[in-house]
């Protein structure tokens, strides 16, 4: 426990989660989405928000890029930097599920520790991995950003699949292969996933 730690307390609130959730009329939950820069992470997250949002869901899209604009500026992209990036994201998606939201996060994430402690923060079923397993070698030929040109002529380093490594899940929820399957079909399978959860369906299920 950390000096600062030792002189907070718990504060119980009155309004529960369970009766935020009832509020939303939605079983809230996280949906994180993990991969290689290029690998699409972004495009299905947001493709998988307009989805839901044309449902009537209440939903947060939290994108690695738009963070970085604001609640992480303050980071940079080696190791330790990165666990600190993946802690914070995670600790507000578990405030935003809390309120009651279905939480989209699309985030890099390279390493299988970070993802778990993100994951025991929920509750079992509550936390949703995808990982976008699209390969290396499709990611470097799309480089939108051209983030994987500067990384290899070592313009940039720490750069993950080139100088930092990625692990990939050990058991995700799901696995989505943007070069082999379409926009449509990846936005079907995981909304598929939420109704299995009880986050689509007609009633509420807390």
């Amino acid at each position: 426990m950390t000096r600062v730690q030792s002189q907070v307390t718990w504060q119980d609130t009155t309004v529960s989660p369970e009766m935020r959730a009832a509020a939303a009329q939605q079983v809230p939950v996280c949906i994180w989405f993990t991969g290689l820069s290029g690998s699409g992470k972004s495009t299905l997250a947001n493709a998988l928000e307009l989805e839901l949002f044309r449902r009537g869901r209440r939903t947060m899209l939290l994108d690695g890029d738009n963070v970085r604009h604001g609640l992480c500026r303050d980071l940079g992209m080696d190791d330790d930097a990165r666990h600190e990036n993946i802690r914070r994201v995670a600790e507000v998606a578990k405030l935003m599920t809390d309120a009651g939201l279905i939480v989209i996060s699309a985030f890099i994430s390279p390493f299988v520790r970070d993802r778990q402690i993100a994951r025991e923060l929920f509750i079992a079923g509550r936390f949703i991995e995808v990982y976008v397993e699209t390969p290396l070698e499709v990611c470097v030929q799309r480089d939108p950003k051209q983030l994987y040109a500067k990384a290899l002529r070592g313009e940039i380093k720490n750069f993950t699949g080139i100088d930092s490594s990625y692990e990939p899940p050990l058991a995700p929820e799901m696995r989505i292969d943007t070069s082999r399957m379409g926009l449509e079909e990846a936005v079907a399978n995981l909304c598929a996933a939420l109704e299995r959860v009880g986050s689509l369906g007609e009633s509420l299920a807390v």
